[in-house]
C-alpha cells in the first residue's frame, strides 16, 4: 500500500466496502406486513394511481387496468399487480466502469452512496455557502471515487447550475462518468429525450447496447408525486431505461400529515402504492427489467410544515419499508443520513448515526447517502468524510459478535493467566486489526490535541478532502470516449435548447 503526504492511501482501487450485517432489527410482524400489502392492493384497485402519460396509460389499459383518461388515473387490479411483481428480478448487478467495484444486489450486503441533489455548496476553501456548479459534481465524484465506504455515486450530489437547464442532466452525467469508475445513479434523468441521450453516453463508454444490458454502469431513480401519483417525464424516461436494461426505481417521499396519513402505518400504505405502481408499468412494458424500490418516508415538521430529516419516525419507517420490500423480494434503496442540520455539527452526527444504522440493521441493499446538509440541500465535503466515519462505526456494530473457539481465546487466556497482559501475544497480533479505528475522530491525549492545534473531526476532514482533490486520480475515460460524450451533449443541446 502506497501512502502519500498526510498518510492517505494513494491508490484505493478494487476497494468498495459493503456491509454484510449479521445483526437484525424488525418492527413489523408478518401479519402487519400482510395487512399493509392488502391495504395497498385495495387502494390501487379501488382508488388508483395517477399516470399523467398517454404512453403509460395505453400500456396499462391494454394489460387490463381501468383507465380514466380525464383524470389520467389507472386502477390496477390485484392480479395484475402481483403478476408484475413476480416478473421483477430479485437479484442483479449494478455494474461499475471498473468491474471490481460492481454491486451485486443479493439481499445480503448493504452499499453506501453519496446523497443528492443539492443546490448549494459549502466551499471547501472559504467555508462560504454558494450556488453549486458542474465542477462541484466533478469534485464530489472524485472524492467519492477515493473513499472506500462509498460504493456508488448517487445524485448528482448537487445541480450543475452553470449548465443549460434543458441538458443539465447530461452535463451532470458526464461529470460523474469522468470522475469516478463506480456505479452512477442519477435522479435528474426525468424526460424521455434526456434518457435516450443518457443511454447513448453509456453505450459510448461500454461499447454497445448489448454490453450495456449485460453491464449497466448507471441506473436511474425517479421521484413519485405523493400521494398516489407519478410524473409524466419520469415515467417515460424510466420506460426508456427499462427498455435498455438499465435499472430504474421510483422514490416516494410521503410525509405524515401532508402527503400521507398522520399514522406511520398509513404512511407505509402510501409508500407501498407509490413504489409498486411504476413497477407494474415497467414489468408490463418490459418483463424482467431490473427494478428496485426506493423510499424516503418521513413525518412533517409540525413547526414549519417542511421536511427536515432525522426524526424517529424516519427510522421506524425505514426499518418497516425494508421488511415490506423483502416480502416482495425486490431490492430497496432507502434514504439514509440526509440530516436536517445546517452545518457538520452534533445534530448532524446524531441524525446520521441513527439514520444510517437503522437501514443496515434491516439489511437494506442501497443506502443514500452521505455528504449533504439541511435536508439534502447543501453539499459539504467535510460531511462526506465524517459520514463515512459514521458508516465505519455502523459497519462494526452490524457485524455483531462472533463466538467460536478462536474468538473465545481460552488457550491464550490460560497462557497469560492472572495479572498478565495480552499485548505481545500472537492471538492479539492476529486480531488487533479487527478493532475499529477512526480516520478523523480525535482520540489523542488532551496535551497532544492542544499542541496539535486543537484539531477535531471537522479540521481533519477538511484536510483529507483537500488532499483527495489534489492527489487522487480516478481511472480516466479514453480520449475518444470523452470526445464522444461531448459530441452527444452537443447534439442534445442542438435538439433541446430552443
Amino acid at each position: 500500500m502506497l501512502l502519500g503526504e498526510g498518510g492517505y492511501k494513494l491508490s484505493q482501487k478494487g476497494r468498495i466496502r459493503p456491509i454484510h450485517p449479521r445483526l437484525r432489527m424488525d418492527v413489523l410482524s408478518n401479519e402487519d406486513i400482510k395487512r399493509i400489502h392488502e391495504a395497498a392492493l385495495e387502494v390501487m384497485e379501488e382508488v388508483g394511481v395517477r399516470f399523467p402519460s398517454e404512453k403509460a396509460l395505453n400500456i396499462l389499459e391494454e394489460a387490463g387496468a381501468k383507465v380514466d383518461r380525464n383524470s389520467m388515473v389507472a386502477k390496477l387490479p390485484a392480479p395484475l399487480v402481483m403478476d408484475a411483481i413476480s416478473k421483477a428480478p430479485p437479484r442483479y448487478t449494478l455494474a461499475a466502469r471498473d468491474m471490481r467495484d460492481d454491486l451485486f444486489l443479493d439481499g445480503k450486503h448493504c452499499y453506501l452512496s453519496t446523497d443528492g441533489c443539492g443546490i448549494e455548496v459549502y466551499d471547501l476553501e472559504t467555508g462560504i455557502k454558494r450556488t453549486s456548479t458542474k465542477k462541484d459534481i466533478e469534485d464530489s465524484a472524485l472524492v467519492a471515487d477515493y473513499l472506500d465506504a462509498i460504493a456508488f455515486y448517487w445524485g448528482p450530489m448537487v445541480s450543475a447550475q452553470d449548465a443549460p437547464s434543458e441538458v443539465r442532466a447530461l452535463h451532470e452525467l458526464e461529470a460523474a462518468f469522468t470522475h469516478t469508475t463506480k456505479h452512477i445513479q442519477l435522479e435528474t434523468i426525468i424526460t424521455e429525450p434526456i434518457a435516450k441521450y443518457a443511454i447513448e453516453m453509456a453505450v459510448a463508454i461500454v461499447g454497445s447496447r448489448e454490453e450495456l444490458r449485460k453491464r449497466p454502469i448507471f441506473s436511474v431513480m425517479q421521484c413519485a408525486v405523493d400521494p398516489l401519483g407519478e410524473d409524466k417525464g419520469s415515467l417515460e424516461a424510466s420506460l426508456v431505461a427499462a427498455g435498455a436494461g438499465v435499472p430504474t426505481g421510483f422514490m416516494p417521499m410521503p410525509m405524515c400529515c401532508a402527503t400521507a396519513p398522520a399514522t406511520l402505518a398509513g404512511n407505509l400504505v402510501v409508500t407501498t402504492v407509490d413504489s409498486l405502481a411504476p413497477l407494474v408499468l415497467m414489468q408490463i412494458a418490459y418483463p424482467g427489467a431490473p427494478i428496485f424500490f426506493a423510499a424516503a418516508p418521513t413525518a412533517i415538521d409540525l413547526h414549519t410544515g417542511g421536511y427536515t430529516g432525522g426524526g424517529p419516525e424516519d427510522h421506524l419507517l425505514a426499518i418497516a419499508f425494508n421488511q415490506i420490500c423483502e416480502f416482495y423480494n425486490i431490492p430497496l434503496s432507502m434514504g439514509a443520513f440526509a440530516t436536517g442540520a445546517k452545518e457538520p455539527d452534533w445534530q448532524a452526527g446524531v441524525d446520521n448515526s441513527f439514520a444510517g444504522l437503522m437501514p443496515v440493521l434491516t439489511h437494506t441493499a442501497l443506502l443514500t447517502g452521505v455528504g449533504m446538509l439541511n435536508g439534502s440541500k447543501i453539499l459539504s465535503f467535510q460531511q462526506m468524510i465524517m459520514d463515512c466515519e459514521i458508516y465505519g462505526i455502523i459497519e462494526k456494530i452490524a457485524e455483531g459478535i462472533e463466538v467460536n473457539e478462536e474468538t473465545l481465546a481460552v488457550d491464550v487466556i490460560k497462557k497469560v493467566g492472572v495479572g498478565g497482559n495480552f499485548l505481545t501475544e500472537k492471538h492479539t497480533r492476529k486480531h488487533m486489526r479487527d478493532i475499529w479505528q477512526p480516520t478523523v475522530f480525535d482520540r489523542t491525549p488532551y496535551d497532544a490535541w492542544e499542541k496539535g492545534g486543537k484539531k477535531g473531526a471537522f479540521h481533519k476532514a477538511t484536510e483529507k478532502a483537500k488532499w483527495i482533490l489534489a492527489n487522487h486520480q480516478p481511472t480516466p475515460l479514453e480520449p475518444p470516449v470523452q470526445k464522444e460524450l461531448k459530441k452527444i451533449i452537443k447534439a442534445a443541446e442542438k435538439e433541446l435548447i430552443k
